[in-house]
């Protein structure tokens, strides 16, 4: 027999999936993944169906500067809408980490049709395995004019992709400073990855950007034997790829990111060393790892809800999809990417090659100023359907709550979310002082549209 207690459980968990796995979603959609049941749930986010969005034409209609986009602010509407309003979130949210943790910076690349192409390519191989990842991203355009590999030859090799791909991208630096490899692991990766380039493209004006493409000129590449993470032969670029895949400081590496990422701030080393076991034994196959995650206890467990700081495009898109007011993609809804860079996140800009600083670093007094009043204001849109829903759902817990049974129903209609003891208490207090209202009169819709503003203003919201 199922109890209140165990149905609250079963939606506070699959809120906590959907937040994490994606952006959020309304308390509706969280009732149709609880009468789908958890793990079917992981397995519909893990495995989104492919193929082009049936609204791409719409959104290529309305967008017209993006079908071309010669620059970030040309593409990132794009991308913004689909972040907004796809159905298939974690494809989003895994593009959204990848192009984290391998950098492209669109100011220096100045090609925007190259960036959503990029984009393009996490969500195609991002849930897949790690070495057709790092091997896609080596053979990316933009990533290698973006570390300039287009100057790196065989006579002359430029260290920066070589340094960037142990550093930063899959191995790291551990707590003393050193890497898990040496300057001439380094040098000897720059050597295999020489004649990997970008091909020159005509200038944009007039006709405006051609799209890029990769080559390899095989004249221009270091043939000569190499020693890389104590191997030795003739490697190329994917040989450096095989080695360092299998390499564990790898496997740990990308195992915190992923934990990072998805589930807490804190790294908990017990998780990590278990998701790295996890990485090597399959190869590092993403998907693998995130359903392990996603179902482990340690994941549903109340301990690590709440405790993520939002980066700006979790809040910005989470309150997008709940108040679920965009119906095409309009010029409003192409502003939505300029929110999350006042808030500190320039989507297709990343501020260098090791991304974003994350946690909570995205919150300063500026910033947070920012996060409130756009909460704030997109939960006060009354007319838009989702805060509608949300009204009904208040309306539709009883008469005559008590203080704090009416907060509590504003927190559920919310998506199913909490807050800590002083926060709850400030509110209640909020609503014993405003006295109670007659349900269904436009005085109860105004408290409740007052008191859902007055929860995405609380530090506890800050937190995901």
């Amino acid at each position: 027999m199922t109890t209140v207690a165990t149905k609250h459980e079963d939606v506070a968990v699959i809120a906590h999936l959907l937040r994490r796995a994606g952006f959020g979603a309304t308390r509706d959609q969280i009732d149709q993944h609880v009468a789908m049941g958890y793990e079917a749930t992981v397995e519909e986010l893990l495995n989104p169906r492919p193929g082009q969005p049936e609204d791409q034409d719409l959104m290529d209609r309305y967008f017209i500067a993006s079908v071309e986009a010669r620059s970030v602010g040309h593409a990132d509407p794009q991308w913004a809408w689909r972040l907004a309003t796809s159905e298939k979130p974690l494809e989003e949210k895994i593009a959204l980490f990848w192009h984290g943790l391998l950098a492209v910076g669109g100011t220096k690349l100045d090609h925007g049709l190259e960036m959503l192409t990029e984009i393009a390519l996490f969500r195609r191989v991002g849930l897949g395995s790690f070495r057709t990842i790092l091997v896609e991203i080596s053979r990316n355009p933009g990533m290698m004019y973006w570390l300039d590999n287009q100057n790196s030859h065989k006579d002359a090799p430029n260290e920066n992709y070589g340094r960037e791909l142990l550093e930063l991208f899959s191995m790291g630096i551990d707590d003393l400073g050193e890497g898990a490899y040496t300057e001439d692991d380094v040098k000897a990766a720059a050597r295999a990855f020489t004649g990997w380039a970008s091909k020159p493209t005509p200038p944009p004006f007039f006709l405006g950007p051609f799209p890029m493409e990769f080559r390899f000129d095989a004249s221009d590449h270091d043939d000569d034997e190499k020693s890389f993470l104590g191997e030795t032969g003739n490697f190329n670029g994917e040989d450096i790829i095989d080695i360092i895949v299998r390499k564990r400081a790898t496997a740990r590496f990308i195992a915190m990111r992923l934990y990072l990422f998805f589930v807490s701030d804190e790294p908990d080393d017990r998780e990590i060393e278990r998701l790295a076991d996890l990485f090597q034994e399959t190869g590092g196959d993403i998907r693998s790892i995130l359903r392990s995650i996603f179902n482990s206890d340690h994941f549903k467990s109340a301990a690590v809800r709440f405790r993520k700081v939002k980066s700006p495009a979790e809040l910005v898109f989470g309150a997008a999809r709940l108040t679920d007011r965009f119906e095409i993609p309009d010029m409003e809804t192409s502003t939505l990417a300029n929110q999350t860079l006042y808030m500190g996140q320039h989507l297709l800009n990343p501020p260098g090659v090791e991304g974003w600083h994350e946690g909570e670093e995205w919150v300063d007094s500026g910033s947070l100023v920012e996060r409130i009043n756009f909460a704030a204001s997109e939960v006060g849109r009354r007319e838009s359907p989702g805060v509608m829903r949300m009204l009904e759902r208040v309306e539709s817990a009883g008469d005559n709550l008590q203080p704090g049974e009416f907060v509590e129903a504003c927190l559920d209609a919310l998506g199913s979310i909490d807050l800590g003891p002083s926060s709850m208490a400030v509110l209640v207090e909020h609503a014993t002082r405003n006295g109670p209202a007659v349900s269904g009169t436009p005085e109860a819709a105004d408290r409740t549209v007052e008191m859902f503003q007055l929860i995405v203003s609380t530090p506890d919201y800050q937190y995901c």
